[in-house]
């Protein structure tokens, strides 16, 4: 928790670059750690007193120790002195000769060198016999010979032992007294030894520096241990003192409960080690649920899950009782900390409520919003009345029917006198028992249908079954519609202007609720809009089937699939009537590309149309991959026979002009090769943002005849930009196309790199704004196929060769992941080069490129065109090409000005 608490907080911008900022981290840093450490030593924080203790105990424990070590060893020298001197004192008493030589005439002379020699070897101070009244007869010092003993000696004339601590001549001392007893028991005389404390103390003096060095190692170690703890417990508690330890917990235990949000701390086992008063109430948890674990609280099942599983999440909802819990959970662990985990909980119930009615309002904005945007893509009446219904199911209604007059289809007035029709009709199922479509239906005066288109105003029947008015229409159908479940309905005029077009009726089934006011406006807004775009396709059907005519056969439906080029492209058509430009993407055998963009002259479903012959007739030539130049000879022979035609026919008139640019572009060698039929230059724009107006070969135009069709072989560089376009782009009435042309290079110059940025660039610079023809722009920006995806043999004229060619690529299918191939490819090669081989002439090359999909080639040096045949079951050969046609996806022959290239296609999987 500390490590939590020290952690929280806002982080602050600190000038500098980041050099500087970690130079000023490492000094405040140092700086904090010195604080705390002279914090630390002057006791004024938690980690301080905790050190200071610690040292004081310690030394404490170590004079308890030295104090204990010198009583122990004054009470042992004590004991050790008295049990020497009466052992000593006994054994002389009790030695041989003592009790003759008392009774001899001169005991001294007799006891003093055996009492001395006694004396040094027991190592005691002195030992003195004395007779019963105390005279000495023996002392290490003669001259106290013949003097009283000092010491008590009335005990021993009893005949007991007495040991007395005294202060002697010689210093503090222990003696004892014994008596010499005659065999009789009588006591003869006294033998009394003496130790003095100093020679059995020595024992002290020796062990006390032993002890006071361990005491001062042990204090070190002590300190130091100490030292470590409380330099990990200031880290901890970052130098706080105990009273700013206390304020801080209470701060925080406050906060804690005092938020609007529960806080659960779970340990790394799944146990609860802390939840707040807000936790406590969101999941109501039991008054001793800390220690305890999550599991064994009675929380939901996902709950107790998540919260012992210790995965993060965010705002993951769960249903806890009757509340709607947002959950987020997070790692202590990730920097260090204890294993466990931190959750949070938000009530969102009424949140939900609130944001429910909000959502509720988006939808209804959302579907204004489809209705401005999807209703009347199209200046087709039914298709209009189709996107209203289709827009409306089931977002709004179950069931929508949408009823028009008969002569707003057909593009005239309303009248009210002529039945409706049932123009669109969409719902949630199919079987519902309402009019089909294109049923004529008159409406009574009393339905609600009726009603709206007498009075121009919507109108709600929230419940059916008791709408007495509707069921006057038809009677047994109206009882079939309840019966089916419907329950509600919205009617609502289709207005314009003055004008009503119909009825739009919204029915409900599925919800049990029935149509309410808020949904009645929302249905006459819905309804509002859309009859703009019926009114504006009643006014417009024949221009609009026009359009639509036109788009069919200028535009392709989609782009090909292809890596070559990524292309963007624009059309845009002219202020009045239909034109003849057009643009194609053409993909073309070996990964190439061909680029199409082409113009007839006039204006008119004419134009329109020849375009659309043209347009068939590239695609069917480029699937011979032709060369430009020959590409664009058979489609002038094509014009020339359609003006043949044109003219045998009085009300037909001839192609009055046509132009065309046809370009080719292979992704492995980057090369493009282009050509023109009096159609407008192509625009190279290079990576570096160079425009260019390449030099190719104008040519007449389509039709004309008499004059060959030239090339243009041009190197792209990867990322270089190829725009093709129509004259319409560059010029028109009032300016020529040179001006035309350098305003174009001006926007390309300018323009983003990626195609779609060029397109817009271009439009929005084109001269003039809005034009009386046509504009087809065609966009392409080049990628390259690199050498790791195409791998090319030499083959030699020798059938040996096949195996390594099969060998060949099936190393390299390998590297490529494609092994699933080999089979099938290797086969391909081995016919595909064995009849190069056999028929073909050298050189002999084999390519194998992996694209979209893995292309095989094999080219050779004649022109001999292979021919697919079926064998008879006698046949030796002959079923090579066949087995090509069976395993290839595609596969073709294309000529080349050295030779042909049999090319085959697999799909890559």
């Amino acid at each position: 928790m500390v490590r939590l608490m020290g952690r929280s907080g806002t982080r602050t911008r600190r000038p500098g670059g980041p050099l500087a900022r970690r130079q000023a981290d490492a000094e405040r840093s140092r700086r904090g750690r010195g604080a705390g450490v002279r914090a630390a030593l002057a006791g004024r924080t938690v980690a301080g007193q905790v050190f200071v203790l610690h040292v004081v105990i310690v030394l404490l424990l170590v004079v308890a120790a030295v104090v204990a070590l010198v009583l122990q060893v004054r009470n042992d020298s004590a004991v050790e002195a008295r049990n020497r001197s009466v052992a000593v004192a006994a054994a002389f008493a009790d030695g041989p000769g003592v009790r003759e030589a008392l009774r001899g005439p001169d005991p001294t002379a007799v006891l003093q060198p055996r009492a001395e020699a006694a004396r040094r070897a027991a190592g005691v101070d002195f030992i003195t016999v004395m007779d019963t009244d105390g005279i000495r007869y023996t002392h290490p010092e003669p001259d106290r010979i013949g003097r009283r003993f000092v010491g008590t000696i009335a005990p021993a004339l009893a005949g007991r032992t007495v040991t007395e601590e005294i202060e002697g001549t010689i210093g503090p001392l222990v003696q004892a007294v014994v008596p010499v007893k005659a065999p009789d028991g009588t006591v003869e005389a006294l033998v009394a030894a003496g130790i003095t404390k100093d020679h059995v103390g020595g024992t002290a003096d020796r062990q006390l520096p032993l002890l006071l060095t361990a005491a001062g190692v042990a204090l070190v170690l002590a300190t130091a241990g100490t030292a470590l703890v409380s330099g990990r417990l200031l880290r901890q508690t970052h130098g706080l003192g105990p009273h700013e330890m206390t304020r801080m917990y209470e701060h925080h235990d406050a906060v804690l409960h005092a938020v609007r949000e529960g806080v659960l701390i779970v340990g790394g086992q799944g146990t609860l080690l802390l939840a707040n008063d807000e936790a406590h109430r969101l999941l109501s948890l039991p008054a001793d649920a800390e220690g305890r674990h999550v599991r064994d609280l009675g929380l939901p099942s996902d709950t107790a899950d998540l919260l012992a599983s210790g995965r993060i999440a965010t705002d993951e909802v769960h249903l806890v009782g009757d509340r709607l819990l947002a959950v987020s959970q997070r790692s202590t662990d990730s920097a260090g900390g204890p294993p466990g985990t931190v959750a949070t909980l938000r009530d969102t119930t009424e949140l939900r409520a609130l944001s429910g009615r909000a959502e509720s309002a988006r939808e209804r904005l959302d579907l204004l919003y489809d209705a401005s945007v999807g209703v009347g893509t199209s200046l087709d009446v039914t298709r209009t009345a189709e996107e209203l219904a289709e827009l409306a199911v089931p977002r709004f209604a179950d069931f929508a029917t949408v009823d028009l007059f008969d002569a707003v289809l057909a593009g005239g007035r309303p009248e009210e006198v002529t039945p409706l029709r049932r123009t669109a009709l969409s719902g949630v199922r199919e079987d519902v028992p309402l009019y089909p479509v294109g049923r004529q239906i008159r409406f009574v005066a009393s339905s609600p249908q009726g009603h709206s288109l007498r009075t121009g105003r919507p109108v709600l029947e929230p419940d059916l079954a008791r709408a007495s008015g509707w069921h006057a229409q038809d009677l047994e159908h109206t009882a079939q519609v309840v019966r089916y479940g419907v329950h509600s309905l919205i009617t609502v005029p289709l207005r314009a202007g003055t004008l009503v077009l119909g009825v739009v009726s919204f029915w409900r089934t599925e919800r049990q609720e029935p149509f309410d006011a808020d949904e009645l406006a929302l249905a006459e807004e819905l309804v509002a809009r859309a009859a703009v775009s019926i009114d504006n396709a009643r006014r417009y059907t024949r221009e609009h089937s026009m359009a639509v005519t036109l788009q069919r056969s200028l535009l392709p439906r989609s782009l090909p699939d292809q890596n070559a080029l990524d292309i963007a492209y624009r059309y845009l058509p002219a202020q009045a009537g239909v034109g003849g430009d057009w643009f194609d993407v053409l993909p073309l055998s070996g990964a190439r590309v061909a680029l199409v963009v082409g113009d007839v002259v006039g204006h008119g479903l004419h134009a329109a149309a020849t375009m659309g012959r043209l347009r068939t007739a590239v695609h069917n030539f480029s699937a011979l991959d032709l060369p430009p130049d020959e590409l664009l000879t058979l489609l002038d022979e094509l014009v020339g026979r359609i003006d043949q035609d044109e003219a045998a026919d009085d009300d037909s008139a001839p192609v009055t002009g046509a132009t065309c640019l046809y370009a080719v572009y292979d992704p492995v060698s980057r090369t493009c090769v282009t050509a023109r039929a009096g159609h407008p230059p192509p625009v190279l724009v290079r990576p570096d943002g160079t425009v260019t107006f390449p030099d190719v070969p104008a040519g007449p135009p389509l039709g004309l005849g008499g004059l060959p069709f030239e090339t243009a072989r041009l190197e792209l560089a990867e990322g270089s930009r190829l725009v093709l376009y129509t004259d319409g782009l560059v010029e028109d009435r009032e300016h020529d196309i040179d001006e035309g042309l350098e305003r174009l290079r001006g926007a390309l110059a300018s323009s983003g790199p990626t195609p779609e940025e060029t397109c817009r660039a271009v439009l929005d610079a084109r001269l003039p704004a809005r034009g009386g023809d046509d504009i087809a722009l065609l966009v392409a920006r080049t990628r390259a196929l690199g050498p790791d995806r195409v791998a090319e043999w030499d083959v030699p004229a020798d059938p040996a060769a096949v195996g390594e060619v099969r060998a060949r690529v099936t190393r390299r299918l390998a590297q490529w992941g494609l092994d699933e191939l080999s089979f099938t490819t290797e086969l391909l090669l081995s016919e595909l080069v064995t009849n190069a081989i056999r028929y073909g002439g050298e050189p002999i090359r084999v390519r194998v490129l992996r694209d979209r999909a893995l292309i095989c080639e094999v080219a050779d040096g004649s022109n001999t065109s292979p021919h697919l045949r079926y064998a008879a079951m006698t046949d030796e050969g002959g079923r090579g090409l066949f087995l090509v046609a069976q395993l290839a996806e595609r596969w073709g022959t294309r000529y080349t000005p050295g030779g042909k290239v049999i090319w085959a296609e697999q799909p890559i999987p």
